[in-house]
């Protein structure tokens, strides 16, 4: 297994463009805050309707999310028949039909501006992971026939090395290379005249109805209309965060020989459930990389989760007998909806020109290109038969019960500061590991590195004020409650937070 144990396969396999960061005021038509699949193909898009885009990201293209996904193009995670029971049978069909159309458009872009990114259309299998779950998969594949959706219901997944049991075959679903995708959609902006910064950090937006004004820490934009991009907004305190939920997923890439895992698509029905697929980095080589990720978890809500891993490893060992070294393993962060549809459109409570791409529920990369649809369609002011069904104002009536349970979650974190430290003395803390220290009234997030050099920092989140927590796999400090995510010393790795830990003396704080 390579040494870096959160690489994942794309990042291994992809170098992208750098772009200097943004060192002084400007003004344009768009701007797009975020460099992944989301911004990138709003930005383009936007371009191609002769609109004048600045794109910036705090970090680099890709450097976000999108680097961190399995990258397939499937059915929604929250199904069809679920998506029926809570919003009938015609939104079912609208959510089939935008799922359809983003892959279409993909698939579109690709051969446009001639992206060499491994896309292949193939059929996805949703399988019963037991006996209890058969009566699932019949509902399912009458709701997703209904929805006008091409499926047929299978007895078991063909090409596969156990047995399945009852499945519900999707035909035309698709795979890629998700940053070689983005690497060909910034040369095809870059073409149209699209401008990009990276190492550029939105830290506020406001302004009205005509103008906004993006402030960052390199100088401030000046935009007609303004896109959040960043897979969870920034500039949101509330709103949306009490509709959605942040969690950590796991991913394994197992090395297997050539042609012994069928080309397809497959998922089950367990809690957890567990995602699959193949890639095959050099077309010359006699193996594959089987690609298995699950075993999410609510993020900062398990402090040394590597065993996650492991149970990947054995599921996969258990029922892929060619399986044979784990190449890559990696872990990617995603936000569930209460009601399991994302939210693109209008930000609530904001100006009309302020714009929000997030809750991709397990499906970001379908996500992320219906939300640079349907707001290009708003910006330039065309209809979209998908801006209702997608409106980030919606209320969570329809996913109400896990609206409540997250909530209760959430709030069962403040907690944390009615609690003690986890060591009496950072002289307990071992070499790649870190602790939450009291002081006093002050709780710090103190981090040893692998050198003995001690890190400390505020353990209060930025954005709403929760205790951090140490995350042993990714050896950085993750918000239980909304799921921001901070370097050991303290710098932003995921939003919602958009400043950084503050730094703490230990010599100055010495009770």
């Amino acid at each position: 297994m390579r040494n870096d144990s959160s690489v994942s396969i794309w990042q291994a396999t992809t170098t992208l463009p750098a772009f200097p960061s943004l060192e002084s005021d400007v003004e344009t038509d768009v701007c797009v805050i975020g460099a992944g699949i989301a911004g990138l193909t709003t930005a383009y898009l936007l371009t191609e309707q002769n609109q004048k885009v600045v794109l910036i990201d705090a970090h680099c293209i890709g450097s976000g999310e999108t680097g961190r996904t399995t990258a397939h193009l499937f059915p929604p995670d929250e199904w069809y028949h679920n998506i029926e029971d809570h919003f009938g049978a015609e939104h079912a069909a609208l959510v089939a039909n935008s799922f359809s159309k983003a892959i279409d458009l993909v698939e579109s872009i690709i051969k446009k501006e001639r992206i060499d990114c491994s896309f292949e259309r193939l059929d996805g299998y949703l399988y019963a992971y037991s006996e209890k779950d058969f009566k699932s998969i019949e509902k399912e594949f009458n709701a997703a026939r209904k929805a006008g959706v091409t499926v047929q219901k299978l007895e078991q997944v063909p090409g596969i090395s156990f047995t399945t049991g009852p499945c519900i075959q999707y035909s035309n679903q698709a795979q890629f290379h998700p940053l070689k995708y983005l690497n060909g959609l910034t040369e095809a902006l870059v073409r149209n005249a699209g401008i990009v910064h990276c190492g550029t950090r939105a830290l506020k937006i406001e302004g009205d109805k005509s103008m906004q004004i993006v402030s960052t820490d390199g100088g401030k934009i000046k935009a007609k209309s303004v896109v959040v991009a960043t897979n969870t907004p920034f500039n949101n305190k509330l709103v949306i965060h009490t509709k959605q939920a942040a969690y950590r997923t796991y991913v394994i890439g197992v090395r297997v020989p050539k042609k012994s895992v069928p080309r397809i698509l497959m998922w089950d029905t367990g809690d957890p459930y567990y995602y699959v697929r193949l890639e095959t980095p050099d077309s010359e080589s006699d193996s594959e990389i089987l690609i298995v990720g699950g075993r999410d978890h609510k993020v900062g809500q398990d402090d040394h989760p590597e065993h996650r891993y492991d149970e990947i490893e054995q599921w996969v060992r258990d029922r892929f007998p060619m399986a044979q070294s784990v190449e890559y393993r990696w872990s990617g962060e995603i936000m569930e909806s209460a009601d399991g549809l994302a939210f693109l459109g209008h930000n609530p409570m904001d100006d009309n020109n302020v714009y929000v791409i997030t809750g991709d529920s397990g499906n970001g990369m379908t996500h992320g290109t219906l939300g640079g649809m349907i707001i290009t369609d708003l910006i330039m002011g065309r209809n979209n038969p998908w801006t209702s069904l997608y409106n980030p104002a919606r209320k969570a009536i329809h996913g109400i019960s896990d609206f409540v349970t997250e909530q209760a979650n959430t709030q069962a974190q403040y907690t944390d500061w009615l609690k003690g430290g986890q060591v009496a003395s950072v002289q307990e803390i071992l070499a790649g590991q870190g602790a939450i220290v009291q002081d006093g009234l002050h709780k710090w997030a103190v981090y040893r590195d692998d050198q003995g050099e001690l890190h400390a920092v505020s353990a209060k989140c930025t954005h709403l004020g929760c205790v951090v927590h140490f995350n042993s796999a990714e050896r950085s400090w993750d918000c239980p409650c909304h799921g921001s995510r901070f370097d050991t010393n303290g710098k932003v790795l995921h939003g919602p937070a958009s400043t950084p830990l503050a730094p703490v003396d230990l010599e100055l704080n010495k009770t």
